[in-house]
C-alpha cells in the first residue's frame, strides 16, 4: 500500500468527525454541550462554507434558532431581494438569517415555528406552529406553515401560508401592486398582510400611516407596531411528529 493511501485511511475518520460536528442549528449545538446558555453562536445551515451567526434561545422548553428579530429599530428592514436571500443585521440585536439558509435548514429536517412578541406595555404573547418550511428560490421561497397553537397572539400567518416572498424589488404577491413597497417591509405577502414583522419600527399605536409598522394584526390590529417580535424554529419533537 502506498504511503498516500495510508495517510488517507488514517485521516478519514478524523475528517468525517469534523464534518459531523458542524451544527446545522441551535439544537445540534445544544446536543454537543447542554450547558450552553442562550446567546450568539455560529451554525452552518448549508455546509462547511456557510458559517453564519444566530441567536440561540436555550432553555428547558427547547433550543430555538432565531431567524428573525426586531427589538429596537436599529436595523433597516426595508431591503432588496438579494439581502433577504443571504441575510443581514447582527445576531446580538436585530437581524434576518436569510431565505437561502432557511430553505436548506427546513429541507434537511422537519421544523416547528414559534413567534414571540411583546407590546410597549410589557404584555407578551406568542403563536406556535407545529410545521414550518419554505420552498426553494425557484419556487419563490414559498411559505409552508400549519398546526397553529394560540398563545394569545392569534393566527396572523393563516393568510400568508402558501405565499411566495416579496421584497421592494421582487413582486411575488397576489395584490395589484407590490405589498413590500406599499407597506414598507418584506414578507410572504398575500394581498397584502395580516402580519408585517419586517415593517418599519414604530412605537405602539399610530394611525398616521396605515399598517406599515411591525405588526401582528390578530393580536394588536394593523395600527399598532410591536416593541419586539422574534421568529424562531427548532426540529419537530418526536411526540409532535407522531401526532401529525
Amino acid at each position: 500500500m502506498k504511503l498516500g493511501s495510508v495517510v488517507v485511511l488514517v485521516l478519514a475518520p478524523a475528517l468525517s468527525s469534523c464534518l459531523l460536528v458542524l451544527p446545522l442549528d441551535c439544537t445540534e449545538l445544544y446536543n454537543q454541550d447542554n450547558s450552553r446558555p442562550s446567546g450568539v453562536y455560529t451554525i452552518f445551515p448549508i455546509g462547511a462554507t456557510s458559517a453564519v451567526q444566530v441567536h440561540c434561545d436555550m432553555d428547558s422548553a427547547g433550543q430555538w434558532t432565531v431567524f428573525q428579530r426586531r427589538m429596537d429599530g436599529s436595523v433597516n428592514f426595508y431591503r432588496p431581494w438579494d439581502q433577504y436571500k443571504t441575510g443581514f443585521g447582527y445576531a446580538a440585536g436585530e437581524y434576518w438569517l436569510g431565505l437561502e439558509n432557511l430553505f436548506y435548514m427546513t429541507l434537511r429536517k422537519p421544523y416547528e415555528l414559534l413567534v414571540d412578541m411583546e407590546d410597549f406595555s410589557g404584555n407578551k404573547s406568542f403563536a406556535r406552529y407545529s410545521s414550518f418550511s419554505i420552498d426553494s428560490e425557484f419556487d419563490g421561497y414559498r411559505l409552508n406553515v400549519s398546526g397553529f397553537t394560540d398563545g394569545g397572539a392569534g393566527d396572523s400567518l393563516d393568510t400568508h401560508n402558501g405565499q411566495k416572498f416579496t421584497t421592494l424589488d421582487k413582486d411575488q404577491d397576489l395584490s395589484g401592486g407590490n405589498c413590500a413597497r406599499i407597506f414598507l417591509g418584506a414578507f410572504w405577502f398575500n394581498s397584502c398582510h395580516t402580519a408585517n414583522p419586517n415593517g418599519v419600527y414604530r412605537w405602539g399605536a399610530d394611525g398616521t400611516v396605515y399598517a406599515v409598522g411591525v405588526e401582528w394584526s390578530t393580536w394588536k390590529g394593523q395600527d399598532y407596531s410591536l416593541k419586539s417580535i422574534s421568529m424562531k424554529i427548532r426540529p419537530v419533537q418526536p411526540s409532535i411528529q407522531q401526532n401529525n
